[in-house]
């Protein structure tokens, strides 16, 4: 059994706690943040460690990283603790649930988190430091880029391809086929038929999309870690 530290201190790191103890392979041994945002000692009895001092902590001969963080800054402080830990040679570990279907012929990177209900069919690729919410669909020849966040219920349909650092809220439907530029948004319950310049935000009042809209993308980009 593996000894696992997990970043972050909030929902999405008890998610990760619970499911990771679930998992019989890990052994999750503290949890970590950046010392500005370290409020409590403890979490679920465990304790939880400033980021600045992990290496001399849970060093990474002796423990993995699991990076347990949302969709703050399009992504991108997810991304930035992400290749912090890889800077200072920890292994980072991805977490697939056993009722998810992922396909054999389906490719998952490192630092992934893929939850209950999902399917991944063969030939799908998923990148690096990616989130898939419970009940999402990734359908086969679908490539997903690295720091990707995909809500619950959302359908990826066929040889469709995400850019990086996007986000795809829950119960979106892509189109079989199209392209998705990076860092965009697409909003819960929006229908994508075409393809989707970088920045583009498509939301999910009929025929509504915001072209590189400063208003929403400024929601993403400016909420804190």
């Amino acid at each position: 059994m593996r000894d696992i530290v997990i970043f972050g201190a909030g929902a999405q790191a008890q998610v990760a706690y619970f499911c990771l103890s679930q998992d019989g392979h890990y052994r999750v041994a503290a949890f970590t943040v950046h010392e500005a945002y370290l409020k409590e000692r403890k979490l679920l009895d465990l304790a939880v460690v400033p980021f600045e001092r992990i290496e001399q902590a849970y060093p990474p001969d002796r423990c993995g990283v699991f990076v347990a963080m949302g969709y703050q800054q399009l992504n991108k402080a997810r991304a930035a603790v992400y290749d912090a830990c890889l800077r200072m040679g920890y292994d980072i570990v991805s977490y697939v649930s056993p009722r998810a279907c992922v396909y054999d012929q389906a490719d998952v990177g490192q630092g992934c988190f893929i939850l209950e209900n999902t399917t991944i069919q063969p030939f799908a690729s998923i990148g690096r430091n990616v989130f898939i919410g419970p009940g999402a669909i990734v359908g086969h020849h679908v490539v997903i880029g690295d720091h990707t966040f995909i809500a619950p219920g959302a359908v990826i349909l066929g040889r469709v391809t995400v850019g990086p650092y996007c986000f795809i809220g829950a119960n979106a439907t892509l189109r079989d086929g199209i392209t998705v530029g990076s860092e965009c948004v697409i909003g819960a319950g929006a229908l994508v038929t075409r393809h989707a310049r970088e920045r583009e935000v498509h939301l999910a009042r009929p025929a509504e999309v915001a072209s590189r809209s400063s208003d929403v993308l400024g929601a993403f980009l400016n909420r804190r870690p």
